[in-house]
């Protein structure tokens, strides 16, 4: 049996229902809704060859061939979709909806299985992504000077059942030169929106929603424009903390990576550094000295924060001096000062 479903319909039940996306791998590794899995009509080279077919030749010559390169393939393609979805129960999507994972459902619709044919494909999955970073949100932006602990703080509060967005995260980057800690690797800026979107789902609009303070680019990625323009709106929790608690828990972060990566790094923002905190910078990596490398480019990092601090409007911000060094403590005197900052919700203008 096929049921033709919306993107929609498949949100709100998709527990338990194998999503799979009949495109390429190519296709599926730039990016993909979150939890799906590949299942191939087509190779790389071989959806090169329907496609020149369908542009050169006809729609018709596109489907032979496509017929002829999956001929022997069908069996094949029952026993991986039996592989995932045991019960014969599963969801199917290409990129528009249309002959791939119309294909697949004709074939696993004759064997037996319950398919639920998603309309629109991929495309409809990123229409809705859209409209997630565009919806109404109560905002609370945590900000704060590099070394802060705001990611610690947002972990914790989201532990105790605090909406929370963690955008670095979802980016895979830490937002600073150093920002992929020599083991991350970024998304896509496409599969980057997709899992922010799958997250955003779940936020109820009626409660309070915390990010981090970041800058629109997060490494490689981008925040969608929708969102940015939500957070730029949003009150700014300014946290501060004294600078020899932000230099210890800056060293135990980043004093134990690989010393060619912190230079690699640091090379790259000599510009803003400047040659004579470049060369300091890099003499106290290769000598150990990992308090003095924090020091030199915490100088740069909190002239930055401070000059982006100074362009925001005065109204959005509320400074909060933090006391004591445990997680737990701070987190405390965040939640506290919280209740005296007002929230609104927040819609962004920009679709």
């Amino acid at each position: 049996m096929i049921n033709n479903i919306s993107i929609q319909e498949y949100l709100s039940m998709q527990a338990g229902i194998v999503l799979a996306d009949v495109r390429t791998p190519a296709e599926f590794e730039h990016a993909h809704i979150p939890g799906a899995v590949n299942l191939p009509l087509f190779s790389n080279e071989e959806r090169v060859l329907v496609g020149t077919t369908y542009k050169q030749v006809s729609r018709e010559a596109a489907i032979l061939l496509g017929f002829d390169l999956t001929g022997n393939k069908w069996s094949g393609f029952i026993r991986q979709a039996l592989e995932l979805a045991p019960d014969k129960r599963i969801a199917l999507h290409c990129w528009r909806g249309g002959m791939r994972s119309g294909a697949m459902a004709w074939a696993l619709d004759l064997y037996g299985f319950e398919v639920f044919l998603i309309q629109g494909g991929y495309k409809s999955y990123r229409q809705w992504a859209n409209q997630q970073f565009a919806r109404e949100y109560e905002l609370l932006v945590l900000g704060g000077m590099t070394g802060s602990g705001k990611t610690r703080q947002l972990g914790r509060l989201r532990e105790m059942g605090e909406q929370v967005i963690d955008l670095e995260e979802l980016a895979q980057h830490q937002g600073s030169a150093y920002g992929t800690m020599n083991k991350m690797v970024q998304p896509t800026q496409e599969q980057f929106e997709n899992n922010l979107a799958w997250v955003m789902k779940d936020i109820e609009g009626n409660r309070r929603v915390w990010l981090e303070d970041e800058n629109l680019n997060i490494g490689k990625v981008t925040i969608p424009r929708a969102l940015w323009a939500s957070m730029i709106q949003a009150p700014l929790m300014n946290v501060e903390v004294d600078t020899q608690t932000r230099v210890v828990g800056l060293v135990g972060e980043y004093g134990a990576l690989d010393k060619d990566f912190l230079i690699a790094c640091t090379q790259r923002i000599h510009k803003r550094l400047g040659p004579l905190q470049t060369t300091q910078a890099i003499e106290a990596i290769q000598q150990d000295r990992m308090e003095d490398f924090i020091r030199i480019v915490l100088v740069y990092y909190d002239k930055a924060y401070l000059k982006a601090l100074a362009r925001t409007d005065p109204g959005r911000i509320h400074t909060l001096t933090l006391a004591g060094d445990s997680l737990e403590e701070q987190v405390g005197q965040i939640l506290d000062f919280a209740k005296t900052i007002k929230t609104h919700r927040v819609q962004s203008s920009v679709l």
